[in-house]
């Protein structure tokens, strides 16, 4: 039985399946993470949502900030950007079934084997959050997009404030900052003010922030934190934090960390995509 971290896939369904294939991979013996962004982008994202599905509980999912585009989308309160194609899904036959799963993916993923846990998100975590408070503040927003009243919470859902973490954040703001942290974060201050303009690499920081993993005591720093969504930054692969959107939609690879969470050993597979967008970022 093997467990793999899989990057950003973006509707990347043929690298999706190479990859696999060059795995080796087994529905009835592995485990795939894959971590946000099933969408968008790329050619065939109903491809990657029903391949997926179609694994069952072998392939355990997290939304990233282009799922979640879907979905406003889907409800009706978010118009398409020009550079989207998800005509695939949103005209599909099958296209309430891939929605209703979608929105039953989760925020964060943590798994505790091993002497070291690992945590799992689309994009980043504040310093202020413990692996285990990431989860329950995850689990928040969850109960928001599968439950009756997650098209009120897209309507609100785009913005950029508040940009910082305060225990005392209630309702809408505080599910805000939640997903803005979970699906968008690169750069934040040492005090976890967020900044969501920039898209360079981790030497790219503005004046005054840091790459969010690099902020001093931050309280995951003795978690294995792996994330996508920063295709710039690339692979990184730290003791502390492990980065796995490669850039596939945009020309580069797709990536699979294979991680064994007792010994902490880990192999990185990656192939090469035959998607080339133009870079517009994540």
């Amino acid at each position: 039985m093997a467990l793999y971290l899989i990057g950003d896939v973006q509707g990347c369904d043929a690298a999706l399946r190479d990859l696999l294939d060059t795995l080796d991979f087994s529905a009835s013996r592995d485990t795939l993470y894959l971590l946000g962004d099933l969408v968008n982008r790329g050619p065939d994202s109903a491809g990657v949502l029903r391949r997926l599905m179609g694994y069952g509980h072998a392939a355990q999912c997290l939304l990233g900030n282009h799922d979640l585009n879907l979905l406003a989308i889907a409800q009706g309160v978010r118009k398409p950007h020009r550079k989207d194609t998800l005509d695939g899904v949103l005209g599909a036959e099958d296209r309430d079934g891939m929605l209703y799963w979608l929105r039953h993916q989760k925020m964060a993923i943590q798994l505790k084997r091993g002497d070291t846990p690992l945590l799992m998100v689309h994009a980043g975590v504040l310093p202020q959050w413990t692996a285990d408070q990431t989860i329950a503040l995850a689990q928040e927003v969850q109960a928001v997009l599968q439950g009756g009243h997650a098209a009120d919470f897209f309507k609100v859902m785009y913005s950029n404030m508040p940009n910082q973490w305060s225990e005392s954040l209630t309702g809408m703001d505080r599910l805000r900052v939640i997903v803005n942290a979970l699906t968008r974060l690169r750069f934040c201050s040492a005090l976890g003010e967020m900044e969501f303009d920039s898209k360079e690499g981790a030497g790219g920081a503005p004046q005054g922030y840091l790459p969010w993993f690099d902020v001093p005591d931050r309280k995951t720093a003795h978690v294995n934190v792996a994330f996508g969504h920063w295709s710039t930054l690339g692979w990184l692969g730290r003791s502390d934090v492990l980065s796995l959107d490669t850039g596939c939609v945009w020309g580069g690879s797709l990536s699979a960390l294979r991680f064994n969470l007792q010994d902490q050993t880990q192999e990185l597979i990656q192939v090469q995509c035959a998607v080339s967008q133009q870079p517009g970022g994540n």
